[in-house]
């Protein structure tokens, strides 16, 4: 069979474990099947077990050691199901959806969700932007409406903004202390966006992440907050001023805007209440998303190609339920 290329092939395709053990080391191993303890090659195979035995160091393996599925008593059928669903469900997919369709607890698809998203992350060394491109920079906040809040919940955020001044809320109203903030940037040329949560938007957080983010010499458009003042030393900066105008000819940030309407729309959608410890995770699954609609050359990405590339990327990243649930260093009773 082919590669499945909707979820009803990927259910009927997975059913076999040994199509689920063989999809995984292709994707895993593109080279050939390499030992995750000392990366040599050559090695026996037992069939039975769907395991490898090392030549060199004499360990045992599996295609999960190693990736983000070690230590799962979950067959990797559903494990490959609910990575299909969250790759390509535009708006996300919530932990109850994927415990009433795959059959495991809330509770377990809520794990295998950060572990799936933990596998998505992917970071990059290379700046975007550069001579003659255009990239826009934006923040935005996160956070419940105080309308769908409890009333003594209001009453503590109320008290919360009384008893701290006014000057320590950097970037106005919507900066509250039930709100989270998030910085991104775009390139316009790629459509790549790299998006991240940051402990508030003062300049000097913004701006060293900008510079952190963006080549020298792009051309970087901005709105007119002052955190993004002085910026000009470094890029060809322009800024538009929302209380003029959303776009003043090319100098617009409505990418940026485009994606912090995809990203509220999961949000508020399918996870419903997502604390802010939890945020980056769920930033990083659209970011994922976002970046690989399209290949470099326009084409559109399939979702089996979605598939493929964060099946590609579950090696070396490990996710423990303590380090999930921030229980790190405590007694396991």
């Amino acid at each position: 069979m082919e590669t499945p290329k909707t979820l009803r092939e990927v259910i009927r395709y997975f059913s076999n474990e040994d199509n689920c053990v063989r999809t995984v080391v292709k994707m895993r191993w593109p080279n050939g099947i390499a030992c995750p303890a000392c990366g040599h090659y050559q090695h026996w195979e037992l069939k039975k077990q769907r395991r490898w035995k090392c030549k060199e160091c004499w360990k045992q393996f599996s295609c999960k050691l190693g990736t983000v599925f070690e230590d799962s008593p979950l067959p990797l059928d559903k494990w490959l199901i609910a990575m299909w669903m969250l790759t390509n469900c535009k708006n996300g997919v919530s932990s109850y959806e994927v415990h009433r369709a795959i059959g495991v607890s809330q509770k377990s698809a809520w794990f295998m969700l950060h572990r799936i998203r933990l596998a998505l992350r992917t970071g990059s060394i290379a700046k975007l932007g550069g001579p003659d491109s255009e990239v826009e920079a934006d923040e935005t906040f996160v956070g419940g409406k105080a309308v769908n809040m409890h009333k003594s919940r209001k009453l503590r955020i109320r008290q919360a903004r009384n008893e701290t001044p006014d000057w320590k809320y950097t970037g106005g109203p919507g900066n509250l202390p039930n709100k989270t903030a998030v910085a991104g940037v775009l390139d316009r040329e790629s459509r790549k966006i790299r998006a991240e949560v940051v402990p508030n938007i003062k300049r000097e957080v913004l701006q060293e992440r900008i510079l952190n983010e963006v080549a020298p010499g792009s051309t970087l458009y901005t709105d007119q907050a002052v955190v993004y003042d002085k910026l000009d030393k470094h890029y060809t900066h322009e800024v538009v001023n929302h209380l003029e105008g959303y776009v003043k000819g090319r100098v617009h940030t409505n990418g940026m805007e485009n994606f912090w309407s995809l990203l509220k729309r999961s949000l508020h959608g399918s996870y419903v209440a997502v604390e802010p410890f939890h945020l980056f995770r769920y930033v990083d699954e659209q970011v994922f998303r976002y970046n690989h609609r399209k290949h470099d050359d326009g084409k559109p990405m399939t979702d089996s190609e979605r598939f493929e590339l964060a099946l590609s990327q579950i090696a070396g990243k490990r996710l423990t339920f303590a380090e999930v649930t921030g229980k790190v260093g405590e007694a396991a009773f």
